[in-house]
């Protein structure tokens, strides 16, 4: 056994070093410093809305890299803070997602192992990777959502790349994405979804953005246009649960709809799960 062991031993020194890096991945990691300046941004959001709130950054594993709690912010937010950032860092999506799950019926959500299905996590995405998460408790869901998105844009600002950079994402990476459905890039005014839909969805109406849909596999029922029904004003978007009127039309593998932003959307029907890029274009305005 001993000799055994120590061929095993001897053969790893002579892999050549080059080898054993082909085999490894760069993996970028949230620091302190980037964390202090995503919390000090929120912060200053809070500050200026008079909002009394826990701010948490934590790395991808969910983990505390730093905690603010405001002055006169109640203790019990603490630990939700905590909640919503782990949340958003190892499921790689905004908090928010599972307390609409929840809302519209899909109760399974509250069963998700170390999931908070409250909204105010928000992930943070450098390459298309999600490093870290920035979770905000204390105010309203609304209001700590706004706060943490102040944080999120500190961090896209500071890491936004140079004119010359080149985005790349490998094959495997952009089918992962398409598993769950997850943001591939995000730029200043653009980003790219992997999206990835079973069932019928909400209306949407995005006041500043503009999708450009191309499908990749499977058909659905997709409706432009038309009047909301029990809509409901959120920030740069309005949703609501269905639409009256409106154009419909069937979409299938290699369409592409433009749905320019003020117009009413949503998938009406979904014959078997579905894959598409969304391509979001967000005007000045």
């Amino acid at each position: 056994m001993k000799v055994i062991i120590s061929l095993i031993a001897l053969s790893l020194l002579l892999v050549p070093a080059s080898v054993l890096h082909a085999q490894l991945q760069d993996k970028k990691v949230l620091t302190l410093d980037v964390a202090e300046r995503v919390a000090t941004a929120a912060e200053a959001e809070a500050k200026k809305r008079n909002a009394t709130v826990v701010i948490v950054v934590v790395d991808d594993g969910g983990y505390p890299i730093l905690i603010k709690r405001l002055n006169d912010t109640q203790v019990a937010s603490v630990d939700v803070g905590i909640g919503k950032a782990r949340t958003a860092a190892i499921f790689r999506r905004p908090s928010a997602v599972f307390e609409e799950q929840i809302r519209t019926g899909r109760i399974a959500s509250l069963a998700l192992p170390g999931a908070t299905p409250l909204q105010g996590g928000l992930p943070l995405f450098y390459e298309g990777k999600v490093i870290g998460a920035i979770g905000v408790s204390g105010n309203t869901p609304q209001e700590d959502e706004d706060i943490a998105k102040a944080g999120v844009a500190s961090f896209e600002a500071a890491s936004k790349p140079t004119a010359s950079a080149v985005t790349y994402l490998p094959a495997k990476q952009v089918s992962q994405a398409f598993v769950k459905g997850m943001p591939l890039v995000r730029g200043m005014n653009y980003k790219v979804d992997a999206s990835h839909r079973e069932e019928p969805g909400v209306v949407e109406v995005h006041t500043r953005d503009t999708d450009i849909i191309y499908m990749l596999e499977g058909s659905a029922t997709l409706v432009t246009g038309g009047t909301l029904v029990d809509a409901k004003i959120e920030p740069e978007e309005i949703r609501g649960r269905e639409s009256k009127g409106g154009e419909t039309r069937v979409i299938t593998k290699g369409d592409v709809v433009v749905i320019p932003n003020g117009t009413p959307h949503w998938f009406k029907e979904v014959k078997g799960p579905i894959n598409y890029y969304v391509v979001k274009v967000r005007s000045a305005n």
